[in-house]
């Protein structure tokens, strides 16, 4: 391997042959480094920091170096030979630099489609619509020599309301859309203020947005009758930047305001490419979204508003703002009506925003029909609350991404080839694939069963040490390992990632349900929320200890919640009330600081024995 002796500004060209793409790079970034400024996807959950291992390429032509901690990650080619694929491993991209003209190859677990983004409305029935949008449209006569009047004026007199104004961008954009459509709008009005027009008879919609730490996922409504138009989920681009949402913070805060706009745009990307995707699909154009409606947790809150965030980095965790806001969707770069405006839910506390208060909203008829239930939404940041005769207790637990496949050596996305679930079978484990396809990784959900399974199966013990012995385990890298299919393991670290994890969430439930003075024995009902816990095993969960042990009728998966709220927030003002009443409700609880809870994580980082 060559020296790193070329200057800073040497420039040379990656080509990644599985997708046709070629991007310039400099030689002091590193692979992944390059493929994110450019958009090219390499799955890096950390980040980039070099903690996670998922961020695999293989340099099959051209020189490259490794750092040194890493060097033992490659097999050195022969001098001079840059074609000898089978002589090079598969090398962590962010620890990696190309020095040269490269030909890279990225793992199968970035390029597998995803295809579970959770936000499905096919069965969704009309909304309930209490809004002051409306709209209306206009004939006007042509200027002439005998009526001079202004355009702004013409339009106020067809108004259909009293007293009419005009949004100063729309009546910017007036004089030549009347001309261009020859006098005949469609105008959209947000109670006597005129904020958008287009041709006539399009409809005025909305767009609902939940934007997830992993997911983005938009929901396209007619905001005439309250029907559903189309959903879509992609992958919030910001997990470039690491897949939990400290990483995203740091980097934010070491970059200064160069990181803060590169997060800031990429959540805003998702957002437009989420509207062009919609309204395409529903034969509509940007111009006639008048009203967006947006939830998140706290981290995705500020750093698409451009809030500092230096303050999350560090307990307590204070929020900048965690009120509801309105503000014109133009401030956010979104190239919707000129007047639409953004609804911002409102968060709790913490690291508990918007998006657990939409799921409160989404939820409210089945955890109030019980004198104490508890609402979790499982992911990078899980957030939960216990009611108990009607009070809302909420924490967060920053759970990171090992249960959503992030920091597991095979873990990977809900794509084609993920394994979903993994049964014990003849004395060994056998997998499940989503599209039946070749397994290339795990998902969230295999990585529950592989863990349940291996634990039931004897393979790992009660505190989760993978035992030699068995067919299955082998030495991978220096450490055990238990082989599910061909390239997929389950190593000793990922176990411990998932303990992590599990005792993170686990912890939180059962401090909680201190606070509020019950046992967990005495929750009626168990409300699973979010794209993960849509898909998961709740008896794998019970199993290693994610969730309580309680009668599996108690449990209901209600996928993602929190777009329902969201759209529900959209459509209605008096849901947008209520979302706000719910947030005031809930006695935010941070139980880090509590004197028990060491004590209690580190009892449930091991296996249930019963």
């Amino acid at each position: 391997m060559n020296a790193r002796t070329d200057t800073p500004t040497a420039t040379h060209q990656l080509h990644f042959a599985d997708l046709a793409r070629e991007v310039p790079g400099v030689v002091s970034d590193s692979i992944f480094q390059t493929a994110r400024r450019h958009g090219v996807r390499i799955v890096g959950a950390c980040g980039g920091r070099g903690t996670c291992g998922s961020c695999m390429v293989r340099v099959t032509e051209g020189d490259f170096s490794v750092q040194a901690s890493h060097a033992d990650d490659v097999d050195a080619p022969p001098a001079g030979d840059h074609h000898a694929p089978s002589r090079r491993k598969w090398v962590r991209a962010c620890q990696t630099h190309a020095v040269s003209d490269c030909t890279i190859e990225i793992a199968p677990r970035s390029l597998a489609p995803v295809v579970r983004a959770e936000a499905d409305t096919r069965d969704a029935p009309a909304l309930v619509l209490d809004t002051d949008i409306h709209a209306h449209d206009v004939a006007l006569a042509p200027a002439s020599l005998s009526d001079p009047r202004a355009d702004a004026q013409r339009l106020r007199d067809a108004a259909p309301v009293s007293n009419a104004d005009i949004e100063w961008r729309t009546a910017a954009q007036l004089s030549s859309e009347l001309r261009r459509h020859d006098w005949r709008l469609r105008t959209y009005w947000r109670g006597p203020t005129c904020i958008g027009m287009t041709v006539t008879g399009a409809r005025a919609l909305g767009l609902a947005l939940d934007l997830g730490s992993t997911n983005a996922a938009g929901f396209l409504i007619d905001l005439e009758d309250g029907r559903h138009l189309a959903s879509l989920g992609l992958e919030n681009p910001q997990v470039a930047w690491g897949g939990d949402v400290i990483s995203r913070v740091n980097h934010a805060l070491r970059e200064g305001e160069r990181g803060s706009t590169e997060l800031r745009e990429a959540a805003q990307r998702v957002i437009v490419a989420l509207a062009h995707d919609l309204t395409r699909s529903a034969g509509a154009e940007l111009s006639q979204i008048v009203e967006v409606s947006l939830c998140g947790n706290t981290a995705m809150h500020h750093l698409l508003l451009g809030l500092p965030v230096g303050q999350l980095a560090r307990a307590p965790f204070v929020a900048s703002v965690s009120d509801s806001l309105t503000l014109p969707a133009r401030d956010l770069g979104l190239p919707f009506a000129p007047g639409a405006q953004v609804q911002v839910a409102p968060g709790i506390g913490g690291f508990v925003g918007g998006d657990h208060v939409a799921a409160l909203l989404a939820t409210q008829a089945q955890w109030s029909a019980c004198g104490t239930s508890l609402l979790m939404d499982i992911g990078t940041n899980t957030e939960i609350t216990l009611v108990h005769q009607g009070q809302l207790y909420t924490a967060s637990s920053p759970s990171g991404p090992a249960l959503e496949g992030g920091h597991i050596s095979c873990g990977m996305r809900a794509a084609l080839g993920a394994i979903e679930r993994v049964h014990w079978h003849d004395d060994g484990p056998s997998v499940q694939t989503i599209g039946d396809e070749e397994a290339v990784g795990l998902c969230g959900s295999g990585v529950l069963d592989a863990l349940a399974v291996l634990y039931q199966g004897g393979v790992i013990d009660a505190r989760g040490r993978i035992l030699a012995g068995h067919a299955s385990v082998e030495t991978r890298n220096g450490q055990r390992a238990v082989r599910l299919a061909p390239e997929v393991f389950v190593t000793q670290d990922d176990v411990r990632a998932v303990q992590l994890a599990k005792s993170a969430i686990r912890s939180v439930t059962e401090l909680l349900a201190r606070v509020a003075g019950v046992d967990t024995a005495q929750l009626e009902r168990v409300i699973i929320a979010g794209s993960f816990g849509a898909y998961i095993s709740v008896e794998s969960a019970i199993t290693i200890g994610l969730l309580p042990r309680l009668p599996r009728e108690r449990f209901v998966q209600v996928g993602n919640a929190a777009g329902l709220g969201v759209r529900q927030m959209l459509a209605s003002r008096a849901a947008r009330a209520q979302a706000r009443e719910l947030a005031a409700r809930c006695h935010y609880q941070e139980l880090a600081s509590r004197a028990d809870f060491q004590k209690t994580f580190l009892n449930f980082i091991g296996y249930p024995k019963d």
